[in-house]
C-alpha cells in the first residue's frame, strides 16, 4: 500500500468515526454494515449449534426464555443505534462454561455454567440484558472494524519500521485492540441495567452478579491487559449508575412489569 492509499484509507475511516455515536456518546468506528454484521451472527450462531449440544432440561430452557423475552420484549422503547430484530432465538447450551452471548440477527446462547453464578431471575437478567446491549448498541460492527483496522495498521507499520509484524501486533492488541473491547463492555454493563430496569427487574442484581463473579477466584490478568474491565471497575461503575436506574425500576413495577421466571 502505498503512502497516498493509506492517507486515504484512513480519511475515510475518520469520516466514518465522526459520523457513528454510541447510545452514551462515544465515537464509533464502523466500517461494515447493521445487515453484514447480522449476516456472520446468523451463521456463527448456526455453527456453534452444531459442535455444542443444547441443554435437555425443558425447566432450565424455560427460565433463560422468560428471562429473555423479559429483556428483549421492551427493547424497542429504547434508544438503539441499529435496527431492532423482529425476533430473538434464545439457545442454552450443555456446558459448565460461565458464559453468554448476544449475537446480531437477534440470537442469544446461555451457557448452564452461568447459572451457578447468576442464580436469580434478576442475575441473569443482568447479563442477558448486557450480552443484548453489545448488539443493539453496535458493539459488534465496531468489533469487525476495529479488528480490520488493526490489522491494516499492523502490515503498514511494519513495512515502512522494518519491525517484526509479530512484534507490532502485539503493541496493537495491547494498546488499540484491548482498551477497545474495554469500552465496549464498560458500555454494555450500563446499557445492560438500563434495559433491566426498564424490564421490570432490579438493577441492583448487576452489582450482586460482579460479586458472585469476583468469589469464582483464579489468576485474573491485570485490567490494562484484558479485553474485559475488572470486576471491581464494574461494580464502582454500575453502582454509580444505580440512582440512575432504580426509579425507572419503580415505575416499571408499578405499571405493572413483574417478570416472574422460575
Amino acid at each position: 500500500m502505498t503512502r497516498t492509499q493509506l492517507a486515504i484509507s484512513l480519511a475515510v475511516a475518520a469520516s466514518l468515526v465522526a459520523c457513528a455515536t454510541s447510545p452514551l456518546g462515544r465515537h464509533q468506528l464502523k466500517l461494515v454494515s447493521d445487515s453484514e454484521v447480522s449476516k456472520m451472527g446468523i451463521q456463527s450462531f448456526a455453527e456453534l449449534k452444531q459442535k455444542t449440544p443444547a441443554t435437555k432440561d425443558t425447566a432450565t430452557s424455560a427460565y433463560v426464555q422468560c428471562v429473555s423475552n423479559a429483556i428483549t420484549r421492551v427493547i424497542p422503547s429504547m434508544n438503539w443505534q441499529v435496527p431492532v430484530p423482529a425476533s430473538w432465538e434464545v439457545v442454552t447450551f450443555q456446558s459448565d462454561d460461565v458464559n453468554a452471548f448476544a449475537l446480531p440477527g437477534g440470537k442469544i446462547g446461555v451457557y448452564t455454567g452461568l447459572l451457578k453464578v447468576a442464580t436469580t431471575q434478576d442475575q441473569l437478567a443482568a447479563v442477558i440484558g448486557h450480552e443484548v446491549s453489545h448488539v443493539l448498541a453496535g458493539h459488534s460492527a465496531e468489533r469487525v472494524s476495529s479488528n480490520a483496522v488493526g490489522s491494516l495498521g499492523t502490515a503498514v507499520a511494519s513495512a515502512y519500521s522494518g519491525i517484526d509484524a509479530k512484534t507490532l501486533s502485539g503493541v496493537t492488541q495491547t494498546l488499540f485492540l484491548l482498551p477497545y473491547s474495554r469500552s465496549h463492555e464498560s458500555e454494555a454493563d450500563l446499557l445492560g441495567m438500563d434495559l433491566m430496569a426498564k424490564a421490570g427487574f432490579d438493577p441492583s442484581a448487576s452489582i450482586a452478579l460482579w460479586q458472585n463473579m469476583s468469589k469464582l477466584g483464579g489468576q485474573k490478568p491485570a485490567q490494562i491487559m484484558s479485553t474485559h474491565p475488572s470486576n471491581e471497575t464494574r461494580i464502582h461503575d454500575l453502582s454509580k449508575r444505580l440512582p440512575q436506574d432504580e426509579p425507572v425500576y419503580q415505575q416499571a413495577r408499578a405499571s405493572g412489569v413483574r417478570p416472574n421466571c422460575r
